[in-house]
C-alpha cells in the first residue's frame, strides 16, 4: 500500500493541469567580475526557464587565458576601447547602469574571493556586480573593498579573502572550466556544451527550448572543420620565403 502511494504522489507531481513537468537541468555559470558582459549577463539571469538551476561558479579569467594562452579583451587598446563601447550600449539597451571602474583591467581576486566567502548567492554577486559596473568603484583600493566587504556583511576583509578554503574553491572552479573547455567569461555549461559571452544568451535559450538546433549535419561539420592554415604564435619568426 505504501508503495503504491509513492507511485501515485510521483505520477501527480510529473502531471499538473494535464501538462508533464520537466526535471530540472543544470547550469553552471563561469564568471569573473573582471568582465563588463558578466555584469550584463547577470541582470539577465531570471530570463532562463524555471527548470534551471543555476550555479554561480567565480572563476580566474586570467587562469584561463593562462591556460589557453590568450591575451584578455582590455590587453588590446583597440578592443579595450570597442569592449566598453559596445558595454556601455549593451546596457543602455538592457535599462542598466553603466559606469566602469576607475581602473581596468584590475585584479579580480579579492572580490572573487568575496563572492565564494559569502556563498555566491544571487544576492552577494549581484552587490558585486553593482558595486563594480552599475557604481563604477575600484576594485583593488582596500578602502574601498572594505566598504563592499561592509555591505556583504562581512567584518573582516582580510580574513575572508584570505582563507585557504575560499582560495581552493576558487582554484577549483577555475580548473573545472578549463576542464570543460571554457576559454572565456561569462560562460554557462549546461549538459556538456558551453555557451560563451553575453551574446550568445538568446542562442542558449533557444537550445534550451530544443536542443536539436545544434544537432544536425551541418552544425556537426562546422563544429570540426579542419584547419587549413597555421598561424604562428607571438613572438615566433616567420619567414615568408
Amino acid at each position: 500500500m505504501y508503495l503504491f502511494k509513492l507511485i501515485y504522489t510521483w505520477v501527480k507531481l510529473l502531471n499538473t493541469g494535464g501538462r508533464r513537468l520537466r526535471l530540472v537541468r543544470q547550469a553552471d555559470w563561469y564568471f569573473d567580475f573582471i568582465s563588463p558582459y558578466a555584469y550584463l549577463q547577470f541582470h539577465q539571469l531570471s530570463r532562463l526557464p524555471k527548470d534551471v538551476e543555476i550555479r554561480l561558479k567565480p572563476t580566474l579569467f586570467a587562469g584561463l587565458l593562462n591556460f589557453w594562452g590568450q591575451l584578455g579583451p582590455a590587453e588590446i587598446p583597440e578592443k579595450k576601447r570597442h569592449t566598453f563601447q559596445l558595454c556601455r550600449w549593451r546596457a543602455a539597451r538592457l535599462g542598466l547602469q553603466f559606469k566602469a571602474p576607475p581602473r581596468h583591467p584590475f585584479n579580480p581576486l579579492a572580490t572573487l574571493r568575496l563572492a565564494i566567502a559569502t556563498g555566491a548567492t544571487m544576492k552577494s554577486v549581484g552587490i558585486i556586480f553593482d558595486y563594480l559596473w552599475a557604481e563604477g568603484q575600484d576594485a583593488q583600493d582596500q578602502d574601498s573593498l572594505r566598504i563592499l566587504a561592509d555591505r556583504l556583511g562581512v567584518q573582516d576583509l582580510e580574513l575572508a579573502t584570505g582563507d585557504e578554503a575560499v582560495k581552493t574553491v576558487l582554484r577549483s572552479n577555475t580548473e573545472e572550466a578549463c576542464a570543460a573547455g571554457v576559454y572565456g567569461v561569462p560562460s554557462f555549461v549546461i549538459d556538456g556544451i558551453s555557451f560563451w559571452g553575453d551574446d550568445m544568451m538568446q542562442m542558449m535559450l533557444e537550445w534550451l527550448d530544443d536542443p536539436n538546433i545544434l544537432d544536425d549535419p551541418e552544425s556537426h561539420r562546422i563544429a570540426n572543420l579542419p584547419a587549413a592554415a597555421v598561424r604562428p604564435r607571438p613572438g615566433v619568426s616567420v619567414n615568408s620565403k
